[in-house]
């Protein structure tokens, strides 16, 4: 009979367990934005086509260095393992709740020895009192029915959260390897306009010399060779404003490396260092909820809210918990799992709130206003999404033409200061001329190795808005120890 009713209360379990639970929260539902996903963006080269999958998109610059700075980059900084490092406490949590769907077992054991006195006498020095032991082995175990899907909806709030947590070291991974190579980018610009600055010194010297001579010989007064001295030692101030910025920028880049922050000597860049890299197809604005890791974060922090109310509100419904033991008790060890000892007790035990001040009515409305906040912050995140591809690509429109003109310009300096020196030699014209043109050329180099590193930054910033095309970190994995973690 006992067993016959232990049979019908599993089985009413099993059931209750299987195709009971009551869905007690709301469906989730995506927010709406308020306004209307274009067709394509404003500023998109061409028509609208679909963004490569490729995730090296840094080898377009046809660097072997920035190509393995980029993978050390995602090997080694510490931003990256730090967010791994979350990734792994949200995996935890998550066991830790989804354990609460399952039962609870424990096994124990004891050894009781008692002094109890003769039957009908007190124990005195005379009469010592009789010793007894008892042993005792029994497992006993608990589980609590979910029958209105609080703990079932409580573990897919904590699932959510890993897959957000994901997403969110992949827009960890994003940012560093796009800070990493506007890094490089702008050390070789800082090199670039080093060497200008080098060889345009070299050209004030020769000025100086040349009008130091002309001096000399009575030819020119004393004021032009105050003028290409000015000069000279007004280009030569620019050179260790330069090389902090360099060393700067050295430095900031091995720290994202995980290394120790040092810096090195400027490197030989050639006049063509720049290369012009053909458009990025941006694909449909659609796309970017897919692309974008941080939208897809905020979607899924979204889902995890939704069930988090589910949670609130199931909490202010019955809790039904079964409780149950199984064992063997004995005064002698060697009899403890004989058939006559075996102890055993099964309980069911039903919890429901009547009066909390509207404490768990409270609850449930701060996770309702919780959902609302995390909903306007994924309209956000959408709106500054498309902000970063429309800022972007406005910027690569306008940039790509101020280049033409600063190429326009560059020529046009090179020409003057051609014609400026040829009418010097031929008296026509004050050496200040001259000055003027040299400087003017040397300004307009140095303006056109800024803008080409504005456009190669832009390049990496609208990479980055896309969200495609980016090459993904390790996956997080545990150890068997549990404690140690690769990246």
């Amino acid at each position: 009979m006992k067993c016959y009713i232990l049979r019908c209360a599993l089985a009413a379990t099993t059931y209750l367990l299987l195709y009971g639970c009551i869905n007690l929260g709301p469906d989730y539902k995506q927010p709406t934005t308020g306004f209307e996903i274009p067709k394509a963006y404003a500023y998109a080269p061409g028509a609208a086509e679909q963004l490569a999958a490729g995730d090296r998109w840094w080898e377009i610059f046809g660097d072997d260095d920035l190509n393995r700075l980029a993978n050390d980059v995602l090997k080694n900084n510490w931003d990256i393992k730090q967010a791994a490092a979350r990734v792994l406490e949200v995996r935890a949590r998550y066991v830790q709740i989804r354990a609460g769907r399952f039962p609870d077992a424990r096994i124990s054991g004891s050894k009781d020895r008692r002094r109890i006195p003769e039957r009908g006498t007190q124990p005195t020095q005379l009469q010592p009192a009789r010793m007894v032991d008892t042993y005792d082995l029994s497992g006993a175990a608990s589980f609590e029915l979910d029958l209105w899907s609080r703990l079932a909806k409580a573990s897919e709030a904590a699932w959510q959260d890993i897959l957000a947590e994901e997403e969110n070291r992949r827009t960890v991974a994003q940012a560093v390897v796009a800070e990493a190579i506007s890094l490089y980018l702008q050390m070789e610009a800082v090199e670039r306009r080093l060497q200008i600055a080098h060889e345009n010194i070299a050209v004030f010297e020769r000025s100086l010399q040349f009008v130091e001579t002309r001096y000399r010989r009575g030819l020119i007064s004393v004021l032009d060779v105050r003028q290409a001295a000015r000069v000279l030692a007004q280009a030569q101030t620019l050179v260790p404003q330069l090389e902090q910025e360099l060393g700067i920028s050295q430095q900031q880049l091995a720290v994202l490396l995980g290394r120790y922050p040092q810096s090195r000597a400027a490197r030989r860049q050639p006049e063509d260092y720049y290369k012009r890299l053909p458009p990025v197809p941006p694909g449909l604005p659609s796309d970017l909820l897919k692309r974008r890791p941080d939208i897809r974060a905020a979607e899924i922090q979204l889902k995890s809210l939704n069930e988090q109310i589910g949670v609130a509100k199931a909490a202010r419904f019955p809790t039904i918990t079964l409780t149950g033991s199984y064992g063997w008790r004995s005064e002698e060890l060697s009899n403890l799992l004989r058939r006559e000892h075996v102890a055993w007790d099964l309980t069911a035990g039903i919890v429901q709130p009547i009066f909390d001040a509207g404490r768990l009515k409270a609850r449930q409305r701060e996770a309702e206003a919780r959902y609302q906040q995390a909903a306007a912050e994924y309209v956000k995140t959408l709106l500054n999404a498309f902000s970063d591809v429309e800022k972007a690509l406005l910027i690569r429109k306008r940039q790509l033409d101020r280049r033409q003109r600063e190429v326009k310009f560059l020529n046009e300096a090179r020409e003057t200061q051609r014609v400026a020196q040829n009418r010097y030699i031929r008296g026509l014209v004050i050496y200040l001329d001259v000055l003027n043109a040299q400087v003017t050329r040397f300004q307009a180099e140095d303006n056109l190795v800024l803008v080409d590193l504005a456009i190669l930054q832009n390049r990496v910033a609208l990479h980055r808005a896309l969200g495609g095309g980016w090459a993904q970190p390790e996956p997080v994995a545990v150890k068997d120890d549990g404690i140690f973690f690769n990246f």
